[in-house]
């Protein structure tokens, strides 16, 4: 069969509730950031992040965390075929905080949770035949029920030529050896769960552990005495994990020291978040694992990733994608704060967001002035007019990828709330409208609190008018409040939409547009999305896409914005920005809402009317955008078959 998956992984999958503020008990925790959790789901994350084909095996809660985590698993990359839904059971739940580099005061919800649930039953035999590799982990060969599905999972992959790995991943408090309070325990002896463990051991290829869990898959609280019981019982290369120390493979008998073992290099690195650690670093060993690197580089891999996971809050959102650890492992260690690396955060930010949006055609009804100023408008009005832009969204949509909207939600708040869900890109202004110097919404604050109040499928979009010619102080206020909102959407886990528009300040040349460009990266700023207006030259194009990829190669594009231009000018100028792969596609408003607009505001147009009207122009402009996109690439083609590319 083809193995078309290269790692499943299986057993415990959770949500984890980690407290935000740090240093202090779980008691005085005031908020919580939302991740996926569980040691296999976290490494079913870390190794797809890293570009492996990976899978899960588990069960969730038929409810809204269940939901949660089979869809953050398919935005990170992994198969969620296993991934199966208890229609009794809740989604367990972890609360978590950082107190110190060695306490993490932690709580598991976890009673009678969805994932103990997992049966023989779940095991599919095709699922497992397509890869290269099972991994396991400890607490699911802790009850006889989820021993059983555990082990027919190993025997299955085995008889078709897989792999086998096991982390011990122990956690006393699952095993029933300590309470509820003592969720950070580590270490509890136990004959009872040693000889579960050691029952189970020949059935893996690689063993995985810190001391303390070599300690309880052993019976001894000597590691080099216990690593020799798990190999009387075990053929596995056995991996232990030193902490500080670094990790070492042991592929044949157990030396009389540690440091006889073959090792990879370590990092010098502060210590932030011990939690998820180990399971970064088994992500990263898998990696090397099942591409048959040397064990000195698959500990490189692995040591490397478990750096990132200790030096950043969260488990699963530390684990870095594959051209992050390309580019840590070429550069080395700057600062030992990982997390304050900007360099390095960057990539990080910007290799692991989510979803495809290489397609862009965006409907923008963000408008809040143009609209105040027509003909009937009121408050309530236009709110109800932008549901209506809505609904035409949605019909040229059609549940199909690549299609969005701008909306705000000041006037449009009804019609943003509602597009939450639907599969569109969805875009929310925070400048006030028409500011020069730029002002921002009030309901952001003076702090720009207000972003931690907004769904993270929300982009922050800010529009500046600005140009290289702007006097030095105006440029200066301009530039601080854009640098403090990009810093919070940062904060807030945002993307972020910068749009310029020089051409309304002064004229405007093929430099004017890069040159701002590239002074918004000069401090700083890197936004995930540009909004630039429409550029007559392809010179001027060519010297934006530059200024953009010299400084950043990961950023999401580039979108047109229209200007309410015509369709045949917007034709134009889609012909010319088609042919930049940088560019996604358009945001466009006035040119698709403004004769229903005035219309249905006047009273002279039923609902229908303006849905019917709104969306025959949009759809219309996204033919003359793919159309645009098209002819690109034929002349691309033909260009290349004739040796001129």
């Amino acid at each position: 069969m083809n193995k078309s998956l290269d790692v499943i992984t299986i057993g415990r999958s959770s949500v984890d509730l980690y407290g935000a503020q740090i240093g202090g008990r779980l008691e005085d925790m005031g908020s919580f950031n939302k991740y996926i959790g569980g040691s296999p789901t976290n490494i079913a994350a870390g190794t797809a992040r890293l570009g492996l084909r990976s899978a899960l095996i588990t069960r969730v809660g038929d409810e809204h965390m269940g939901r949660f985590i089979r869809e953050e698993l398919a935005r990170e990359g992994v198969d969620v075929a296993g991934v199966k839904t208890d229609p009794e059971r809740l989604t367990a739940l972890v609360l978590l905080g950082i107190r110190d580099e060695e306490k993490f005061p932690l709580i598991f919800y976890r009673e009678n949770c969805a994932d103990m649930a997992l049966c023989e039953d779940d095991i599919d035999e095709v699922l497992i035949a397509r890869s290269l590799s099972v991994v396991a982990t400890g607490t699911h060969l802790s009850h006889p029920r989820t021993e059983k599905a555990v082990r027919k999972a190993l025997e299955l992959a085995r008889k078709h030529g897989a792999r086998t790995a096991l982390d011990i991943d122990y956690r006393p408090n699952l095993w029933g050896l300590a309470g509820h309070g003592d969720g950070d325990s580590r270490f509890v002896e136990s004959g009872s769960v040693t000889a579960r463990l050691q029952a189970t051991l020949h059935l893996f290829d690689l063993i995985v552990g810190t001391e303390e869990e070599f300690h309880i898959a052993g019976g001894s609280t000597d590691t080099v005495e216990a690593l020799r019981a798990v190999r009387n019982v075990s053929n596995a290369t056995l991996v232990c994990k030193r902490g500080a120390d670094g990790a070492v493979a042991f592929r044949g008998a157990i030396p009389d020291t540690l440091d006889e073992g073959e090792s990879g290099p370590g990092y010098p690195i502060e210590v932030f978040n011990v939690l998820g650690a180990g399971d970064g670093f088994m992500s990263g060993l898998i990696k090397g694992w099942l591409e048959d690197a040397s064990w000195p580089r698959a500990l490189q891999y692995a040591n490397a990733c478990g750096a990132f996971a200790v030096s950043r809050h969260g488990c699963t959102p530390a684990y870095p994608s594959l051209e992050e650890l390309t580019f840590f492992l070429e550069r080395g260690v700057k600062t030992k704060a990982l997390r304050h690396d900007e360099a390095l955060e960057q990539i990080h930010w910007a290799t692991n967001r989510h979803n495809d949006w290489s397609m862009m055609r965006v409907f923008a009804f963000d408008h809040r002035m143009q609209l105040e100023a027509m003909t009937g408008a009121t408050t309530e009005k236009i709110g109800r007019f932008k549901e209506l832009c809505l609904q035409a969204a949605l019909v040229v949509q059609g549940g199909d990828s690549g299609y969005g909207i701008l909306c705000d939600n000041r006037l449009g708040k009804s019609a943003l709330h509602a597009a939450s869900g639907t599969g569109l890109w969805i875009g929310r202004p925070v400048e006030w409208p028409g500011s020069r110097p730029l002002t921002l919404e009030p309901e952001l604050g003076p702090d720009f609190g207000g972003l931690d109040e907004w769904p993270l499928d929300n982009v922050v979009k800010v529009l500046c008018f600005c140009h290289p010619d702007d006097p030095l102080d105006l440029r200066d206020a301009q530039e601080e409040t854009i640098r403090r909102l990009f810093a919070a959407a940062r904060r807030s886990r945002l993307e972020f939409l910068l749009e310029i528009i020089p051409s309304k300040v002064s004229p405007v040349d093929d430099e004017t547009n890069a040159a701002l460009i590239r002074r918004f990266y000069e401090i700083g700023i890197y936004p995930d999305w540009w909004k630039l207006e429409p550029m007559a030259s392809r010179t001027a194009w060519e010297k934006a896409c530059k200024a953009i990829t010299d400084h950043d190669p990961n950023t999401r594009g580039i979108v047109v914005l229209g200007l309410e231009a015509p369709e045949e000018e917007l034709a134009a100028s889609f012909a010319i920005a088609a042919g930049f792969p940088l560019v996604k596609g358009f945001a466009v408003g006035r040119t698709i809402f403004a004769k229903a607009a005035r219309a249905w505001l006047a009273g002279t147009i039923s609902d229908a009317d303006a849905v019917d009207d709104m969306q025959g122009r949009y759809r219309r402009l996204c033919a003359i955008w793919q159309d645009a996109r098209n002819k690109s690439k034929e002349h691309e083609a033909t260009e290349t078959s004739h040796g001129r590319v």
